[in-house]
C-alpha cells in the first residue's frame, strides 16, 4: 500500500510543478516545458513521421503529443515517489530534478516560444522548483529505515532483562514474560507515517495544481488585447465585393471563415506578441537596411486582396486549403525601398520562433500580390495564422511562402543557406499545382435517384482555372458549370448535375487552369514538393 501511495504522491507532485509552470509561461509569455520538449520532439523527428502525423491526425496532433509528453512524466513520477515510499528519499527528489532541468534545457534551445532569455527560462525554472519541492514533501512521509520509538524501547527492555530470574508479574506483562521468555519486539514501522497527514498533504497538492492551472483564466488572459488595441487602416488599393458562394449545402464557401481556416504549423504554443515590441528587420543583399515598426507598417499603402492558400502537406482531396481576404503592404514596395542588389534570387524569411523559410525573389517581385498581412477576412491576423505580421504569397506552398510571427526578411541567394523544412527534404521551390476536389456528395454518401448534384472547388494560384470536368464512373468527361471568376490567385466553386441511376457510382474531378493545362491524373504524395492526382468519391443511389 505505501508503494501505492507513493506512486499517487509522485503524480500529484509532478502536476503541481507542470500547473505552476504553465501559470508562469502564461503570465511571461514564455514556453511551458512540455512545449518547448513537445516542439524539439517535431523537430528531431524523421519526415516521414511527420507526414503521417498531418495526414492521420491533422489539428489534432499538437494536444495528443502533449498528453504523450504528460503521460510519460506521470509515470517516471510515479516511478521516484514508489522510490521515495521505500526509503530512497534523494534519489526521487535527484528524479524530479533531473526532469526538471531537461525540461529547463529545452527551454533554452527549443522553438518553443518568443521573449527575452528571462521570459524563457522563468516557467522551466518554477516548474523545477516546484517539482523539487513537492516530491520531498511527499516522500519525507515515508521513513522504513528506523523503527518506532515504542518498538525500540521494548526490544532494549527486554534484551535487558536477566535470564532466568523472572520478574514479578504486573497486570501488563504476558506469561510468557513471567517465564523469562523475551516479548515479541513491535514490527518495524514508518517513522511518522500517518496516512491521514500523507493524504492531506497530496490533497493540498492537487488543489493547489488546480487553482494554478485554473488561474489561467483570469490572470493570464486570452493576449485579445492586444488584437483589441489594433486598428487597420483602410486600404488605398481595396479589393471589389465578395463574390456569393454557390448555393449548394455542403459546398465550401468562397471565403472561409477564420475560424475554420486550416493551420498547420510546428509550435505547441501560439506566439503572443505585443504589436508595440513588433518589429520587421529588412536586410541581407540590400542597399539599405530597414527597421519597421508595426505603426509604421501601418501607415505605408496597404492593398485588399482575395487569395487562397495551400499547404503543401495537403492529400489529394485533403482540407488545407482556404480562401479569404487579406490586407497588408505589398513586399515588393518594401523591397524596392531597401534597394536589391544584383545576385540575389532568394528571401529567408524567419518567424519569431527561429523557423527559417525561402521563397523565390522572383515571385516577390514579379508582379504578383504578395504581401506582408495586417488583417484577415477583415479584422487583424488570429493568433494562430500569424498575428501581428505574416507573409501571404499566392501561387507558392506556404512552407515556401506564408511565414507567420515574421520578424526577420533577409535576401540573399539560395547558394547562400538552407531553410527549416528544405532541410527536411522538401523542395526548394514549391509552385502549387493544379487541383480540384468533390465536396458534395461526401465519400459513401446516399443520393436518391434522379436528379443529383456535385459540387465542390478548383484552386490553381497565380494560374487561376479555366474549366472543371467531371467523370461519372467509366464514362465521358462532361463540364462542371463554374462560379464567376474573383481572380486568378483564388480557388472557384463548381457544380455538376447529373442523372443519379440506382447502385453504387464513382465521381472523378479534374482541372485545367487558364493556360490551358490539365491537371495530371497521375498520383504522387504531398512530399517533396505537393500531392497530385485526381479526387474521386464513392456514392450510393438509392
Amino acid at each position: 500500500m505505501h508503494r501505492f501511495l507513493g506512486a499517487v504522491g509522485g503524480v500529484v507532485a509532478a502536476g503541481t510543478a507542470l500547473a505552476a509552470g504553465y501559470l508562469v509561461a502564461d503570465l511571461t509569455g514564455g514556453p511551458w516545458p512540455v512545449d518547448a520538449v513537445g516542439v524539439q520532439v517535431i523537430d528531431w523527428s524523421p519526415g516521414p513521421v511527420k507526414d503521417w502525423a498531418v495526414r492521420s491526425l491533422g489539428t489534432a496532433d499538437r494536444p495528443l503529443l502533449r498528453v504523450g509528453i504528460c503521460a510519460t512524466l506521470a509515470i517516471v513520477a510515479a516511478i521516484a515517489g514508489l522510490i521515495g515510499a521505500r526509503g530512497r528519499r534523494r534519489t526521487a527528489v535527484g528524479i524530479a530534478g533531473g526532469v526538471g532541468l531537461v525540461g529547463l534545457a529545452f527551454a533554452v534551445v527549443s522553438r518553443s516560444s518568443a521573449g527575452n532569455l528571462t521570459d524563457r527560462l522563468l516557467p522551466a525554472t518554477v516548474t523545477l522548483v516546484v517539482a523539487i519541492s513537492t516530491m520531498w514533501l511527499v516522500v519525507r512521509r515515508f521513513d522504513t529505515t528506523a523503527v518506532s520509538r515504542a518498538a525500540t524501547t521494548a526490544a532494549e527492555e527486554t534484551a535487558g532483562q536477566p535470564t532466568g530470574q523472572p520478574a514479578e508479574r504486573t497486570a501488563e506483562q504476558p506469561a510468557e514474560q513471567m517465564a523469562g521468555q523475551p516479548a515479541e519486539v513491535p514490527a518495524a514501522q514508518p517513522v511518522g507515517f500517518d496516512r491521514r497527514r500523507f493524504l492531506l498533504t497530496v490533497s493540498a497538492l492537487a488543489a493547489a495544481g488546480v487553482v494554478s492551472a485554473g488561474a489561467t483564466r483570469f490572470v493570464g488572459g486570452s493576449g485579445n488585447e492586444l488584437r483589441a488595441r489594433v486598428r487597420v487602416p483602410r486600404p488605398t488599393d481595396a479589393a471589389g465585393p465578395l463574390r456569393a458562394s454557390v448555393d449548394v449545402p455542403g459546398i465550401s464557401p468562397f471565403t472561409t471563415p477564420n475560424s475554420k481556416f486550416y493551420r498547420v504549423d510546428t509550435l505547441l504554443q501560439v506566439p503572443r506578441i505585443d504589436p508595440r515590441d513588433w518589429e520587421l528587420r529588412v536586410h541581407g543583399l540590400v542597399d539599405k537596411e530597414l527597421r519597421i515598426s508595426f505603426d509604421q507598417l501601418l501607415q505605408r499603402r496597404l492593398v485588399e486582396r482575395d487569395i487562397t492558400l495551400t499547404c503543401v502537406s495537403n492529400e489529394v482531396g485533403g482540407p488545407y486549403v482556404g480562401n479569404a481576404r487579406w490586407i497588408g503592404v505589398p513586399i515588393a514596395d518594401v523591397l524596392r525601398e531597401a534597394g536589391v542588389r544584383d545576385g540575389a534570387d532568394a528571401v529567408k524569411s524567419t518567424s519569431v520562433d527561429g523557423l527559417t523559410i525561402g521563397t523565390p525573389l522572383s515571385a516577390l517581385t514579379d508582379g504578383r500580390d504578395a504581401i506582408f498581412a495586417v488583417a484577415m477576412n477583415g479584422e487583424p491576423l488570429p493568433f494562430e495564422h500569424g498575428f501581428p505580421v505574416r507573409m501571404v504569397v499566392p501561387g507558392l506552398y506556404g512552407y515556401v511562402s506564408a511565414t507567420k510571427w515574421i520578424v526577420d526578411f533577409e535576401v540573399t541567394r539560395f547558394q547562400d543557406f538552407s531553410a527549416y523544412w528544405t532541410d527536411r527534404g522538401w523542395s526548394v521551390e514549391a509552385p502549387i499545382k493544379t487541383s480540384a476536389r468533390i465536396d458534395v456528395p461526401k465519400g459513401f454518401a446516399t443520393v436518391k435517384a434522379g436528379p443529383a448534384i456535385a459540387a465542390g472547388v478548383a484552386w490553381a494560384q497565380h494560374r487561376g482555372i479555366r474549366k472543371v470536368e467531371v467523370q461519372v464512373d467509366n464514362g465521358p468527361w462532361q463540364p462542371a458549370q463554374l462560379a464567376p471568376v474573383d481572380g486568378p490567385d483564388t480557388w472557384r466553386q463548381w457544380t455538376f448535375r447529373w442523372n443519379a441511376t440506382p447502385g453504387t457510382h464513382k465521381l472523378t474531378v479534374r482541372a485545367t487552369d487558364a493556360t490551358g493545362e490539365l491537371q495530371t491524373d497521375r498520383p504522387a504524395p504531398p512530399r517533396p514538393n505537393g500531392s497530385s492526382g485526381l479526387h474521386n468519391t464513392v456514392v450510393m443511389v438509392e
